[in-house]
Parts: C-alpha cells; sequence; structure tokens
C-alpha cells in the first residue's frame, strides 16, 4: 500500500480523468488525498479518496460565465488567449495550489503527488530540495506541452512541418515570438518561485512538465508529436478517463439501427452555454442529409437547444461506450477528453476551433489525419457540412482512428502505475534523472 496526494485545476475536464486514477488506486489498497475545487468534495469522495479543497483564491467554480469574471478574455485570440489563460488560471493560483500540497504532504507524507500539467503549484514543488519532496508525477488530458525545435510553442495550434531544416527556422522564430508575449507570466512566476525557494524558476514556465519526475499524458505516442530531445522521464498510458456512462438509454435509442449514417456532436459540459457555436450549425446543415444526428448537451436542459430537424436526435447525456461504437462521425469543439474518448473507438472526427488546448487539439487531429478541422470557432453549417461529408467519403480518416484505436487497446492503467509504483519505490530510473534538475 501506498499514499499518494492527486492535485488538479477546479476544471470538470480535468478533474474526472483523475477521478478515475484515484477510484483505481483505492481499489487495490492505496490512500488518496485528492486536493482540487470544493465543487468536487462528492464526485472524489465517491471514488472513496479523501477530498481536501483548495485555498479559496485558487477555488472557482468552471461551470461560471467567463465572459462575465473576465470580460477582456473573449477579444483575445492565439498567443494572447493563451498568455492570459496562463496568468489568470495557471499562474496567480500557483502559491495557494503549492501550500496546499506541501500541507498536506506534511502533516502526513505522500509517496507520490500526481499532478495534471495546468496545475501551476507541480513547477514550485519542484523548486523543494529532491530529499525533502515527493516525487513528482505530472498526468492529465491537455495535449503535451514539452518545448522542442521539433514543435511549435505550446498554444499557437501549428502541427510540425514536413522538412525539418524550415521547420526547425519556422519553430524558433515562434518560440521567439512566444518568449517576448510571455515575458510577463515568465517574470510573475519567477518572483513567486523566488519568494518560495530564494531564486529564479530555472525553466522556461510552460516547459515545467519536463522537470517533473514523470510525465504520463493520457494519450498514445502517434496522437502526439515526435520530439528527438523528449526526456526519458515521458511514457504513454492511453485515455484512463474512457469508462462507461450510467447515463439512461433516450427512447429514441432505437432509431441507431444502422440504417443511415450516425453523426455525434457536443459541445461538452463547459463549453456549452452557447449552442449556436456548433451544434446549431450542424443540425442546420445536416438537415438534409441522410444521416442522423445525435446531440448531447452536457447536462443543459432540451429546451435550451435550437429547434431540431426530423433528423436529429438529442439528450443531456448519453452511454458513450454503447452511443460511439455506433457512432460514424465525432463533431466536437475540441475537448482533448472527447476526442481521446473518440479515438478510442476507432471515430473520425470533425474538430473546430477555440481557446484554451483547444487550437492544440485540433492540430493533432490533422496532423494524425483521424480527422478534419476547422479554425473557426463558429463555423458556418456549410463548411461543417462539408467536413462531415467529407470525413464519411473518405475511409482513410476512420482508418488512421482505427489504427490509434489499436494502439490504445495495448495500454491501460497498468502502463501508469508502473512508472508511478516506481517513483514511489525511489527504483525509477526517471527519479534518478529528476534528482538532478531538481537541485
Amino acid at each position: 500500500m501506498s499514499t499518494f496526494i492527486i492535485a488538479t485545476v477546479p476544471v470538470h475536464g480535468h478533474v474526472t480523468p483523475l477521478l478515475t486514477v484515484a477510484r483505481n488506486l483505492i481499489e487495490r489498497g492505496d490512500t488518496v488525498r485528492f486536493i482540487t475545487g470544493s465543487r468536487f468534495a462528492d464526485v472524489v469522495s465517491a471514488t472513496g479518496a479523501t477530498h481536501i479543497p483548495l485555498p479559496a483564491d485558487a477555488d472557482y467554480d468552471d461551470r461560471q460565465d467567463w465572459s462575465a469574471t473576465f470580460p477582456e478574455r473573449a477579444a483575445l485570440k492565439g498567443i494572447k488567449a493563451i498568455r492570459f489563460d496562463i496568468e489568470n488560471i495557471f499562474v496567480r493560483p500557483a502559491r495557494s495550489q503549492h501550500d496546499a500540497v506541501w500541507a498536506a504532504h506534511t502533516a502526513a507524507p505522500a509517496d507520490a503527488v500526481i499532478c495534471e500539467p495546468a496545475f501551476g503549484g507541480g513547477a514550485l514543488l519542484l523548486g523543494h530540495p529532491i530529499h525533502a519532496r515527493p516525487p513528482v508525477l505530472v498526468a492529465g488530458v491537455l495535449p503535451l506541452s514539452l518545448a522542442s525545435r521539433d514543435v511549435a510553442p505550446w498554444g499557437m495550434g501549428f502541427a510540425p512541418l514536413r522538412w525539418q531544416p524550415v521547420n526547425h527556422l519556422r519553430n524558433r522564430g515562434l518560440a521567439a515570438i512566444s518568449r517576448r508575449t510571455l515575458a510577463g507570466v515568465q517574470a510573475m512566476a519567477d518572483s513567486m518561485f523566488r519568494d518560495l525557494h530564494a531564486r529564479p524558476m530555472p525553466f522556461p514556465l510552460l516547459d515545467w512538465n519536463r522537470q517533473a519526475d514523470a510525465i504520463v499524458p493520457f494519450t498514445v505516442r502517434s496522437f502526439e508529436y515526435p520530439r528527438a530531445d523528449a526526456p526519458d522521464n515521458l511514457h504513454f498510458a492511453g485515455p484512463l478517463s474512457a469508462s462507461g456512462s450510467a447515463a439512461p438509454l433516450p427512447e429514441w435509442w432505437g432509431d441507431l439501427d444502422g440504417s443511415r449514417p450516425v453523426v455525434h456532436v457536443t459541445q461538452g459540459t463547459i463549453a456549452n452555454k452557447d449552442f449556436g457555436q456548433l451544434v446549431g450549425p450542424v443540425v442546420r446543415g445536416l438537415a438534409d442529409d441522410d444521416v442522423l444526428v445525435v446531440v448531447s448537451t452536457g447536462g443543459r436542459p432540451l429546451d435550451t437547444l435550437p429547434p431540431l430537424p426530423a433528423n436529429a436526435r438529442a439528450a443531456q447525456y448519453l452511454p458513450y461506450d454503447e452511443l460511439l461504437p455506433k457512432t460514424d462521425v465525432y463533431v466536437t469543439n475540441g475537448g482533448y477528453g472527447g476526442v481521446q474518448y473518440s479515438l478510442r473507438f476507432g471515430v473520425p472526427i470533425v474538430v473546430t476551433g477555440g481557446k484554451e488546448d483547444k487550437p492544440e487539439v485540433g492540430a493533432r487531429v490533422a496532423w494524425a489525419g483521424v480527422g478534419r478541422r476547422l479554425r473557426s470557432e463558429m463555423p458556418s453549417p456549410a463548411a461543417l457540412r462539408k467536413a462531415v461529408r467529407v470525413v464519411l467519403r473518405e475511409g482513410h480518416y476512420r482508418a488512421a482512428s482505427q489504427a490509434i484505436a489499436a494502439e490504445m487497446a495495448t495500454t491501460g492503467f497498468d502502463d501508469f502505475t508502473r512508472v508511478l509504483d516506481g517513483l514511489a519505490a525511489g527504483t525509477d530510473a526517471t527519479r534518478r534523472s529528476g534528482n538532478q534538475r531538481s537541485r
């Protein structure tokens, strides 16, 4: 039996996959303390883990209207939007996040801390001497942010170019732009790190994951950009969060009889305040096509949907383990967890643009050949109709998705715990290499 601390920002899509980790660790006899927002207390407790709320200044409700809280955010795009989110969601809460984890570890030492990539407090934990802190493993559902000459800076949504000399030249220029744009945020992080450890942060803020003792993204290698300089502590465990849903079957479930292609569209559980962004254009664009459009509102009442045509069906939640095997195209606004879930079943994807990590998700969908990417956050019905038709017609998208599904089938929780247990026992080579980085 081991003792672990799981720490995550209070965002549904970040918490959910680590609930799966907590449940599995509890079932095998480990002790788990789960540090996250107060609104997740019940779902954390349901796993058997002990919930520890984040301090008030690091806690927030991700269901709130961000446009009201941060009205200036709506007009931002690209790296400027990334800068805003890094400063306000990643950096500012980091000291309080760190203090919560450190207090829990001091009260009852943990064999390892599992942080998700957006938990800024994890970067501050790494400043403690290696003998004084627990091993830190970074895991979760975000596209990998490891800096490399082989990839563009995180957040820009640019896939690698095929010809490496040009790719390296482009990435070097983009990295210079990113450094200038994020200089103020890096200075803020340096100041916070210096206040705690009496020295500036010894690594770029966006590359903090590289400094951890292990990195285990919840995807497979073929859905992530290759990096010749990837660290030895990088591992892949597949989409651990993809699990069954207790959602009941809707009364129209029998319509999914295979007589026509099924197109599933959702805006997830958070970015679903305005169905005019994706759901509305999809149902309008496909209204005259011989397909069945299946809508999940992510919990919002069905009467908040726009009028549905005769070939559309809707439910608040749907059992994905049963829906996705019947789905021919998955249409999404780029939630990473949903994309991984779709790929687990070999379903090709149409993905639209957006903020947060969505440009990176869309770029990977196109790069991996598993679907079509529309860069607009609010694409037209005609653009969506064309993209769906192309994915339905051209079988290489499904073939690429099925190849990733086959790779995912070879991964699982054992891959994750092999790395975690190695760190906890102090026998993993990544821990030894981490000793030098963290001094």
